[in-house]
């Protein structure tokens, strides 16, 4: 039990896109360490956050050894007495465009830093959320319009991105290991296409791409044709689905997070430009090898057990994108580049 009123709670991956609006969220009720090694994170995401006295920063690859009583940074939050409550797991490259520089650390991510994560919430007992991928369940199906948990996806382990896919079914299955061998309360988020603030830019994800190419009257650029499709969900939904799967019972299983709405990116390309104001055009290049087509999730699992399904409108999220783009355009088109080099 925590000696203390508030929670110990990790995050790694915590500068992250998604890792930073979890820690956003967590720094209100509990004292957040973020551990991140800027593979693919920033320290832009959590900068607002680095002078608040319920937070830290550890720059730490989870790949090597985890010794939080180690880092004189977090004698304040008594690890070695009070330990750790809750570890939420995010620490894994992800990148479209650069996918092959990181292929060897996301391997490593989805297997020695599991381990190494996984050791942590067996040594303090702590309660352990994994973010997995809608990977799992493979490429989209002519025949199946949804996903649900139980589906058995069909994965090719040796394509140059099984080390991603393949990667994150191999830390699921780590997870339900551990979960077995040693009675941890340890749960799986499947996560589809999230968007929102923070996500890096000129990385091949489109959505932010969009946004800051229309604001300069720059061709937008879709990496496949007029009818690629996908899901998005906005990212303070999908953290407000991680707290809550974090707060359910132990054997609840896998978890789908993110939207059942297909939409095509040409029309959200349209809607961006109009939002805007913009004068800018559609093209289209070559499809990126880790922009494929993926399936759409079914949420009943997540609302009936979590009660959770995504709120925020996709006309109101892209407001608060574009919102965030124009009130730090500079500081992200100079962070974008430096992420390029």
């Amino acid at each position: 039990m925590a000696s203390l009123e508030k929670k110990n709670v990790l995050v790694t991956g915590g500068a992250g896109f998604i890792g930073s609006h979890l820690c956003e969220k967590l720094i209100k009720t509990s004292r957040v360490i973020c551990l991140d090694n800027f593979a693919t994170g920033n320290v832009s995401n959590i900068d607002f956050l680095l002078q608040h006295p319920d937070f830290a920063f550890i720059r730490h690859d989870v790949v090597e050894p985890i010794d939080l009583e180690s880092f004189p940074e977090l004698e304040r939050f008594k690890i070695k007495f009070q330990g750790l409550q809750e570890i939420y797991n995010l620490a894994c490259p992800t990148s479209a465009k650069d996918f092959d520089k990181f292929k060897i650390a996301t391997l490593a991510a989805n297997s020695v830093g599991m381990k190494n994560v996984l050791d942590l919430a067996v040594k303090y007992k702590a309660k352990f959320v994994h973010t997995s991928s809608s990977v799992v369940y493979g490429p989209r199906q002519e025949d199946k319009e949804l996903f649900k948990e139980g589906d058995l996806g069909c994965v090719d382990h040796l394509t140059p991105r099984g080390c991603y896919d393949e990667g994150k079914r191999f830390s699921e299955t780590m997870v339900g290991t551990y979960r077995e061998a040693h009675n941890l309360d340890a749960k799986i988020a499947r996560i589809f296409r999230t968007y929102g603030p923070r996500e890096r830019l000129f990385d091949g994800e489109m959505v932010p791409d969009f946004i800051i190419d229309a604001l300069d009257n720059k061709d937008l650029i879709i990496y496949g044709d007029k009818n690629f499709s996908t899901s998005l969900c906005y990212v303070d939904d999908v953290v407000s689905g991680l707290i809550k799967l974090m707060a359910a019972p132990a054997d609840i299983g896998p978890v789908n997070l993110g939207s059942n709405e297909d939409l095509k990116l040409f029309d959200v390309a349209e809607k961006i430009i109009v939002m805007t104001g913009s004068e800018s055009k559609i093209i289209f290049e070559k499809p990126l090898l880790f922009m494929t087509a993926l399936g759409l999730p079914d949420t009943s699992k997540a609302k009936e057990l979590l009660g959770w399904v995504p709120l925020v409108r996709l006309e109101d999220g892209l407001q608060k994108s574009i919102d965030y783009t124009q009130a730090y355009k500079p500081l992200l088109r100079q962070q974008g580049m430096v992420d390029q080099r």
